[in-house]
């Protein structure tokens, strides 16, 4: 487990920051008991120390026509470094792959892809993925409904 130099009150705040990143410092500050000088300064190391990694929206995915979820396993030739470096690089610039994991287990990697329907799939798959010299074998996983996702991280383990 990483180093950690993190207090409860550091724990409350990247909480917090998960539950709605919009929050103004004062109302961050409020709810984790400093005023706000002391917080904003707290946020701004917790930033530079790489514990909090961006600020996004998270959008809808069927409101921007994208509700076509696949989870891909892919299984490639062989594990030559600089080859399945040129993967990895290949398909992390991939628009459509929203996640992307090297994983141990029957395949080898396991992408989260997301498109408008099963058409702009295909033409992903063929057009794309299999494209890539290395693939060997894809096996295609339909989401047919999201009942979790973008959760906040569990901080229970570092005693928030």
């Amino acid at each position: 487990m990483p180093k950690n130099d993190l207090d409860a009150i550091d724990c409350r705040i990247m909480a917090a920051l998960q539950a709605d990143g919009r929050l103004s410092n004062i109302d961050l500050a409020e709810r984790v008991g400093l005023s706000p000088s002391p917080c904003l300064r707290r946020v701004k190391r917790l930033e530079r120390e790489g514990y909090i990694d961006a600020y996004r929206a998270v959008l809808q995915r069927d409101r921007v026509g994208l509700g076509f979820s696949v989870f891909v396993g892919v299984k490639i030739e062989s594990h030559a470094n600089d080859r399945a470096l040129a993967f990895e690089k290949a398909v992390t610039a991939m628009p459509e792959v929203v996640a992307f994991h090297l994983v141990s287990g029957e395949v080898d990697y396991f992408l989260e892809v997301v498109v408008p329907d099963l058409e702009r799939y295909r033409e992903f798959m063929v057009t794309k993925l299999l494209e890539l010299p290395i693939v060997r074998e894809v096996r295609s996983n339909i989401a047919i409904q999201t009942l979790k996702a973008g959760a906040p991280l569990p901080l229970g383990h570092l005693g928030a």
